[in-house]
């Protein structure tokens, strides 16, 4: 397959908002496609290489300067090493070597070749193929159902292999993927309710109504004396949190996957600020002084048993059971099964008091549906909050002169089209934050205008607001009311920001 007929459906993908075609043109590229070409060009059309990040910045793209190729001829397999051999270069003279590949990859490429390249290496690319897209495109191009797909995906975590498995081995390939200690899931997560009562009314009585920490989502797995942590976007970081991993290897087990939360406690047992929190989970060496408390609320795999497609309360059960010790009780989330409608507010006012964010109330009967936001679980917060994602940001003015101030906020499309934008706020914003805000945007600078900076849709904060309003100054249809700035979400990505519908499901009438 020629670069080109990727480039070209990626043109096509982005240039109509309706769903059915941007499936339909993903499939038909798919279906041309040979066994090898698959992975890397689903990668692609998914907004990253293969390798993930492959070491090249503004910096090295803008030292590269060759005329563009007059007529296609890269092919999938020749593009895919060159960003192969990109990734594998590191060490003395790596900077100059990075030129000479990309110089040869560039000059062999046609202009739009050239300007989709350098949207997938810095991170910019916006064709709209998101991960519930590429899903339904994959099934449609192997014929199989998409909820098979989705499993699959789910439970490997890498949707390029998915798509191989898929369009190589059919239904039954799919079937075979399944939960692996070791191999970390997706997350199963949570809607937004509206209040409790509602979540109450919606689930009925077979529900259990657990602590909504302010903490991050933790992933582990322990096979043995071996044990992993992962976050929610399935970055590992077992290294940097031994103290999790201590706790989780005293547990009576031999093999186990446990999903919670893990957050940093003052000595009075209540929250520390989130940010205290994240310290820990950085790219750079955290803070040791910072101690993490892990809270888990559910039990994937317990010593050869996968728990993974048995109802909720099957998982309390065996996670009850592992962590009946009084040694290891207070690993797991507070919460009461079955509460009456009294005993469900004493736990969101407990949970309240208690300095966390609210309740989620969760379906009993569920089984755990990886990857999904479904209405089996419902958080409840007595505050209405948003995950958006930052497209731009303006300077300040008055006291807040050479600060990047006013952040533009977008809400994901969807039908996987770029971010939709919903509103503006500088409220919420301490000295500090608007320091790191003018010092942070600018790396990831797509482009300026009089009094506006616009950013690459990657970074994710999280708002609070009053709720929305119908307004037609937005391309959405929508504006948030009374946002303000709660923190910066650098655990959540893009992909998990909530939706435009989210956005309207505030709308005050």
């Amino acid at each position: 397959m020629l670069f080109h007929d990727v480039v070209t459906t990626s043109a096509a993908v982005g240039a109509t908002r309706a769903r059915k075609e941007k499936t339909a043109a993903l499939a038909a590229l798919l279906r041309t496609a040979d066994p090898g070409e698959v992975v890397p060009v689903v990668a692609w059309l998914s907004g990253v290489p293969r390798q993930g990040r492959i070491g090249t910045g503004w910096r090295t793209l803008s030292a590269v300067d060759v005329p563009a190729a007059a007529e296609p001829s890269l092919g999938v397999a020749r593009v895919d090493g060159l960003l192969e051999a990109l990734a594998g270069t590191a060490g003395a003279g790596s900077v100059a070597r990075r030129t000479e590949l990309l110089t040869g990859l560039y000059g062999a490429a046609t202009a739009d070749e050239q300007r989709f390249l350098h949207r997938l290496l810095t991170g910019e690319l916006r064709q709209g193929a998101l991960e519930g897209l590429m899903v339904d495109a994959v099934a449609a191009a192997a014929d199989v159902p998409a909820a098979a797909v989705r499993r699959a995906f789910m439970l490997s975590g890498r949707l390029p292999e998915t798509a191989a498995t898929a369009l190589g081995a059919g239904v039954d390939g799919l079937a075979a993927v399944g939960l692996e200690v070791g191999r970390p899931v997706r997350p199963m997560l949570a809607s937004p309710g509206d209040a409790l009562d509602a979540a109450l009314g919606a689930l009925g009585p077979e529900v259990t109504v657990e602590h909504k920490l302010d903490g991050a989502r933790i992933q582990v797995h322990r096979r043995g004396e071996e044990v992993r942590v992962w976050t929610r976007t399935l970055r590992e970081i077992t290294d940097g949190v031994p103290e999790l991993a201590a706790l989780v290897r005293a547990l009576p087990c031999e093999t186990a996957v446990l999903d919670g939360e893990t957050l940093a406690l003052d000595d009075d047992g209540r929250p520390r600020p989130f940010q205290d929190t994240m310290s820990r989970f950085g790219s750079e060496e955290g803070d040791d002084a910072v101690l993490l408390s892990p809270f888990f609320f559910d039990l994937l795999h317990l010593d050869g048993r996968d728990l993974i497609d048995e109802p909720t309360a099957a998982r309390l059960d065996a996670l009850a059971g592992l962590l009946a010790d009084d040694a290891h009780a207070a690993l797991r989330m507070p919460g009461v099964r079955r509460p009456s409608p009294e005993q469900a507010a004493a736990v969101l006012d407990d949970a309240l008091a208690a300095g966390h964010e609210g309740v989620v109330v969760k379906d009993l009967a569920a089984p755990y549906a990886a990857g999904r936001r479904g209405k089996a679980w419902q958080k409840v917060k007595p505050v209405h909050t948003l995950d958006l994602v930052v497209l731009g940001a303006e300077w300040g003015y008055g006291r807040r002169t050479g600060s990047l101030s006013n952040i533009h906020l977008g809400a994901r499309d969807p039908d996987g089209g770029a971010p939709v934008m919903v509103g503006k706020t500088f409220k919420g914003m301490t000295d500090e934050l608007l320091a790191w805000q003018t010092a942070t945007f600018p790396g990831y600078e797509t482009s300026r205008e009089p009094g506006v900076v616009h950013l690459r849709p990657e970074l994710v904060v999280e708002i609070a607001l009053d709720g929305a309003q119908r307004s037609t100054r937005y391309p959405g249809g929508v504006a948030l009311r009374f946002a303000r700035v709660l923190r910066y979400r650098p655990d959540k990505t893009p992909a998990e920001a909530d939706s435009l519908e989210a956005v309207r499901a505030l709308l005050s009438g």
